[in-house]
Formats: structure tokens, sequence, C-alpha cells
């Protein structure tokens, strides 16, 4: 169970249209579903002063991570559109650490890669929370078996504590039971499994 603090933090990963609309052009299968815990979980951890965060995919129209420019994906959440927006029931109080803004790939939270070199660097999601003390932090949205994922891990490898909300994140499954295979990754990696609604 997480227990909320002011050196806990929830990072809600890409509730965005393009990911949580059935109409968003990389749609996950219940993405919409699970906005309710979400929304639980904010309401909790800021009742009980703990940090939130968001992370959104802000890309531009031309990207090496778009099939159409040689990567795998279709074209989604394009910086100033509908697709790049919080979908609408999602409650948004706190930070928001946009990510791919110059082109860059990768998925999780922390870090994004050179679409030319692969050079890692870090986004200010990392800053924001050592800022403000925090030893925790609990995931929760869109993707399990992408940004989820990796947001988690690299929590960890951080040093951080970690949590994942399993009834507050949904998987692509671009490969049947890759939303199973992440969920073990974290659990492996010592991310802990946690409930948005007790």
């Amino acid at each position: 169970m997480v227990r909320w603090d002011e050196r806990t933090a929830l990072l809600v990963v890409d509730v965005q249209n393009d990911f949580a609309d059935p109409a968003g052009g990389l749609s996950v299968s219940g993405g919409d579903a699970i906005i309710p815990a979400v929304n639980e979980a904010i309401a909790g951890a800021r009742a009980a002063g703990a940090c939130v965060a968001y992370t959104q995919d802000w890309h531009p129209p031309d990207t090496p991570h778009f099939a159409k420019d040689g990567g795998i994906w279709p074209v989604h959440c394009v910086r100033d559109t509908w697709g790049a927006e919080f979908y609408p029931d999602l409650r948004v109080a706190g930070e928001v650490v946009r990510k791919g803004t110059g082109g860059e790939d990768g998925y999780s939270g922390f870090t994004v890669r050179d679409p030319a070199s692969g050079d890692p660097s870090d986004t200010l999601l990392d800053s924001f929370l050592r800022d403000r003390g925090i030893t925790t932090v609990v995931v929760a949205g869109l993707a399990t078996d992408y940004c989820v994922r990796d947001t988690a891990l690299d929590a960890v490898a951080r040093g951080f504590a970690a949590f994942v909300l399993i009834d507050a994140v949904r998987a692509v499954d671009l490969q049947p039971g890759d939303g199973a295979r992440a969920l073990e990754a974290m659990r492996r990696a010592g991310v802990r499994s946690a409930l948005a609604s007790p």
C-alpha cells in the first residue's frame, strides 16, 4: 500500500488524448478506463501533501520516432494538437514535464535520447523531484509496457523507491503479454505494486 506524504511523488505518465482516447493516433485499449483510478490517486496524493507531476509527449511534426520518418510508431502527440493535450477528464494539478520536444526518442519520464547519436540526456523530472526532497515515486498512466515501465525502472536506477499502480495503467500489448512482461520486469527491479483504489 502507498503511504502518501511530502517525500512521495505521484508521476502521471502520458495520459494524453492520442493514448487515452479511442480516437487517438496511438490509442491504448482501455486507456480511458484508468482515468477514475488515476484521479483518485491524484486526490489522495494532494490531500496528504504529496507531490504530483505529469509527463507529456510533445513531439514536433517530424521526428525519427514516427513511422513516416523511419521509426515504428504512428504520428502521435504532436505539440499544440488535440492529440498532445491531456485527456479532458484527467485532473491536472501539478508540474508538467514535456519530453520529445526536439524530436528526441525515449520512453522514460527521466531521460530522452538524441535521434541521431542515441546519446541520453535528462529531462527536468529528476531535478524537480530532488529539489523537493522526494524519495519515493508512484507511477500511473500509459502505457504499461513502454513509458510507465521505463519511468519506473529509471526511478529505481536513480535511487528512488518506486511503486506502480496496477489499476491505473494499461498496456499497448504490441505483442500479446507485453504488459504482463513489463510488470514482471518492474517487479524484478524492485518496483512494488499497489492499487490506486484501496
